[in-house]
């Protein structure tokens, strides 16, 4: 392998941009390493010495990456608003209490599907990975109606359930942390709050629903219009730290918010654990992509 391939690939690995936009860095980058090859060679230098001496002259991979990323990094008022949009439809199906209406309900899931087909298909986006998230909760409702199984089948059902919904949501997880585990993170953000609000919502009765839906709806939209506000300035900040913490601060807040809406008299423990799993679905992404990727140089290797 040629020094500038090499160069190229750890460039790669290093990147924390959509797809799109790597494609376009590697290619000009390529471009600046064959001129800097044919100005060492017409210097008369030997193939593998100007190749050498093109990709040094261009710098550390993971500094250039670096910085690049902080450039790239920071979307467009147009992608943080479309990117906290389906936050913000979940909210407006609370607050004006659209889920009454069971028509609303089949438009929006048809709604977020077809967005997540086009960005998916479209080079995968910065403001994708909210609409990606809401693909998931589906997986989690159904788990929850398990609990309203007679008898044994609760047992029966979660046995074959829940190693199907932690394939789904890790295979679906694994594709998003190939970008950045920042977009995993990202991705994953309502599905705390969901299970929390499942949690605080829990009822023997499930006739109750309605009742309890009402009574809480506008609680419920304003923790998804946060969510809405976490994901537009996700989008707009710079620095990797900076958007991590915007993810994790605003979800401990909600879940506290959440825990103190809850009127079954949940155990604290349970609710600290619910924090706490919140914090490694947001923050275990990166670990995920450390191993990913250290085992793929390990494959590269040999």
């Amino acid at each position: 392998m040629s020094f500038k391939s090499d160069y190229l690939n750890r460039l790669k690995e290093s990147l924390r941009v959509d797809p799109a936009t790597e494609r376009d860095i590697v290619r000009e980058c390529h471009a600046h390493l064959e001129d800097r090859y044919q100005e060492f060679r017409e210097l008369g230098l030997s193939e593998e010495e100007a190749d050498k001496a093109a990709a040094k002259l261009l710098g550390s991979p993971r500094l250039i990456a670096k910085q690049i990323g902080e450039v790239y990094s920071q979307g467009t008022w147009q992608q943080a608003i479309f990117a906290a949009l389906p936050h913000m439809l979940i909210a407006l199906l609370f607050a004006l209490h659209w889920w009454e209406n069971t028509a609303w309900v089949p438009v929006v899931i048809l709604v977020v599907i077809g967005i997540v087909i086009y960005g998916w298909s479209h080079g995968k986006p910065t403001w994708l990975f909210p609409w990606l998230g809401y693909c998931l909760t589906p997986v989690i409702a159904i788990g929850t109606l398990l609990m309203y199984l007679p008898g044994g089948w609760v047992w029966l059902a979660a046995i074959a359930y829940i190693p199907l919904a932690i394939t789904i949501i890790l295979s679906v997880t694994k594709q998003t942390i190939k970008i950045d585990w920042l977009f995993a993170s990202l991705m994953l953000l309502p599905v705390p709050i969901v299970l929390g609000w499942r949690l605080a919502l829990e009822i023997e009765d499930i006739t109750q629903w309605q009742a309890r839906l009402y009574e809480a709806g506008q609680l419920i939209a304003l923790t998804f219009a946060i969510l809405a506000l976490t994901a537009a300035t996700f989008i707009r900040l710079r620095q990797r730290w900076a958007k991590a913490g915007a993810l994790v601060a605003p979800e401990i807040l909600l879940l506290i918010i959440v825990a103190l809406a809850d009127k079954n008299a949940t155990s604290f423990w349970i609710w600290l654990f619910i924090i706490l799993m919140a914090i490694v679905l947001l923050l275990g992404p990166a670990t995920l992509e450390k191993r990913i990727r250290q085992g793929q140089a390990k494959t590269a290797k040999f």
